[in-house]
């Protein structure tokens, strides 16, 4: 017998750059890939909005986002945990 589950999630991790909208963040997901032909690592990023209701993550934090449905026309990923606070200026 096969056992149907809810399928696993994507996460990823990054860091919180703009907490300026009402209950959505934008957090900067950052990785590396090495390229197909000179085989150099090269540095690659790209922007999620993620939904945080509490409005409790600020600049600078790193978090864990989720994939989910999608809340809004840009917004499909949900932060659920705190990874590192922010260290302050």
């Amino acid at each position: 017998m096969t056992e149907l589950s809810k399928p696993l999630r994507r996460t990823l991790v990054g860091r919180v750059v703009s907490d300026k909208m009402q209950k959505t963040v934008t957090v900067l997901v950052e990785r590396q890939v090495k390229h197909p032909v000179i085989g150099k690592y090269v540095g690659q990023s790209k922007k999620y909005h993620a939904h945080d209701e509490a409005g409790t993550y600020k600049m600078g934090d790193t978090v864990e986002i989720a994939e989910s449905r999608p809340i809004s026309r840009t917004k499909s990923w949900v932060v659920t945990r705190l990874v590192q606070e922010s260290k302050g200026i």
